[in-house]
């Protein structure tokens, strides 16, 4: 049994930030799922940077905007109101999971008139599962539309901001009424196993987020091309990554860093910036990003906090050694010495020396470059990753689930 009709859900979609959804969605469709996705609010043009972005632009359906007609808002309703006593158990699902205050009950009445909207939608279309990603405010939603609909429900976590408050958006509860969970990591998957009961943990799976290997050229390797891609956010720890360069560019006259990616801390971060072999760039569309890889001679993420990122991926698939923070998922990608350097978050002397030692040495970049491609092949590829998925899906749908933790 093949379920075809699986919708997606996220708070936002498709994002510049977040192309490994959009990854992620090809490879189901290309496995023969029709996939309908879902966003609740509408992108901003400045996530639009490719032509993938703007081809899912066009065909996702976007929950507040068909929130806006009060007609179609009250058909929704009434729709699910012809069945009391569902409506009633997603009401007070709504009232019993909204964070403490008057303020978290308004939020998720409002989650629950959209999830009305949603669940009309996704039933009209015929859906037979629907899949969010980010458990938080768009997980809330999909817990709802589940309850007034029937249609099962199942979700990626990713942290490592929902683990920051894990009872403010219920985890225990989304994963105690998910016909699944998807984590991201193995660290990941301990993290929610915190909060959840351990009735629940066996349907706790791993599956990665993933890249496509065969869309990365291998990097050159003999220059001082330094590369960072992510948001230009506290979270990201760029302050420290520039003051690692502001130690070592002395030292190495042919520096040059790119920085991929926009945020709120970019005019502060750019005034640091000044007199730096700095480039900031702003967002870039996947294979933007895949050709600055191809020219990069090593990638850089100081993070504070992650997941389990899927830019070290990309660079690792394009043969790029790195250097970044020993955090939550990291060291499950990143091998120290085999595939890059793992330093101290918050250390610039700790990064700086990591970055020099990296930089020194060619031959060294080019032998890890050459492993992390095999390590992302194996194990981060999107295609192999979106068919254990597949797996988890199907399998839930036809009560044998895979019952192994990597299915």
């Amino acid at each position: 049994m093949t379920l075809h009709r699986v919708a997606y859900l996220t708070g936002e979609y498709p994002r510049a930030s977040d192309t490994f959804i959009q990854r992620e969605v090809a490879a189901l469709r290309a496995l023969g799922h029709e996939v309908l996705t879902c966003t609740v609010r509408t992108t901003g043009a400045e996530h639009l940077v490719g032509p993938e972005q703007r081809a899912e632009h066009a065909r996702t359906f976007r929950l507040l905007d068909a929130c806006k007609s009060p007609m179609r808002l009250i058909r929704a309703h009434l729709r699910w109101m012809a069945n009391p006593a569902r409506y009633a158990r997603a009401l007070a699902l709504a009232w019993q999971t909204a964070p403490k205050g008057l303020r978290g009950r308004f939020y998720n009445l409002i989650y629950f008139a959209e999830a009305a909207v949603l669940a009309d939608h996704l039933a009209n279309e015929g859906i037979e599962h629907l899949h969010n990603h980010i458990a938080t405010s768009s997980c809330t939603v999909a817990m709802l539309a589940s309850e007034l609909s029937g249609i099962a429900y199942s979700f990626t976590i990713h942290g490592p901001g929902i683990f920051f408050e894990p009872m403010h958006w219920r985890i225990d509860e989304k994963a105690a009424r998910a016909r699944f969970v998807a984590c991201i990591s193995d660290f990941c998957r301990s993290q929610l196993m915190c909060f959840a009961d351990p009735a629940h943990w066996g349907r706790f799976h791993v599956i990665h987020c993933g890249v496509d290997p065969v869309r990365y050229a291998a990097a050159p390797h003999d220059g001082c091309h330094v590369l960072f891609v992510g948001r230009l956010a506290g979270v990201k720890g760029v302050p420290v990554l520039l003051d690692a360069l502001g130690r070592i560019a002395p030292d190495h006259p042919g520096l040059r860093v790119t920085l991929i990616g926009d945020g709120p801390d970019r005019a502060a971060l750019e005034r640091q910036a000044q007199g730096l072999p700095v480039t900031f760039t702003g967002y870039r569309s996947q294979e933007e990003v895949a050709q600055a890889l191809a020219s990069a001679d090593l990638f850089v993420l100081p993070s504070f906090a992650e997941g389990l990122p899927v830019v070290l991926m990309e660079a690792l698939a394009a043969g790029v050694p790195v250097v970044t923070t020993q955090i939550a998922g990291v060291p499950e990608l990143v091998t120290p010495g085999e595939t890059g350097w793992l330093v101290p978050p918050g250390d610039a002397a700790a990064l700086a020396d990591a970055m020099a030692r990296a930089l020194a040495d060619p031959e060294r970049r080019r032998v890890m470059g050459k492993q992390g491609r095999v390590v992302v092949d194996a194990e981060f590829n999107a295609a192999t990753e979106a068919a254990r998925l597949s797996r988890l899906i199907t399998g839930y749908a036809t009560g044998i689930p895979p019952r192994d933790k990597r299915p």
